[in-house]
């Protein structure tokens, strides 16, 4: 067998779903899990104010977004993730809090899976 001499895909790297916490090995910015009837991110954002970040719901998305222009360095440092969630949130309680370079956000659960149309196997 002729050993593998290419890098595996990159193809998903940008992808960021819950199941990420489930076993992906290596640094990640983010932690994600579900407790008490809402799913809790905490995002490590150090360098960034909290008027910087931005932070929307869009149908089942969660999208972060910050910018912080240094301007005695000349640098821009940016940061955008997406998070897709696998059951439905109540986005009318959805809370968020930025201490110490930690951004913080409770999404409460409805209780249901996420709306789609289910799939049959065949086997």
């Amino acid at each position: 067998m002729v050993p593998r001499t290419t890098p595996p895909s990159t193809w998903m790297q940008g992808l960021d779903f819950p199941s990420r916490i489930f076993g992906e090995s290596g640094g990640s910015d983010y932690e994600l899990y579900e407790e008490d009837g809402e799913f809790v991110l905490t995002v490590d954002m150090p360098g960034f104010e909290r008027e910087e970040i931005d932070l929307a719901w869009d149908d089942g998305i969660l999208n972060v977004a910050a910018e912080h222009v240094d301007d005695d360095r000349g640098r821009k440092k940016t940061y955008h993730r997406r998070f897709r969630f696998p059951k439905v949130v109540d986005e009318d309680e959805i809370e968020a809090r930025y201490t110490n370079g930690v951004l913080e956000v409770a999404l409460p659960t409805a209780g249901t899976a996420a709306q789609g149309k289910p799939i049959e196997i065949q086997g």
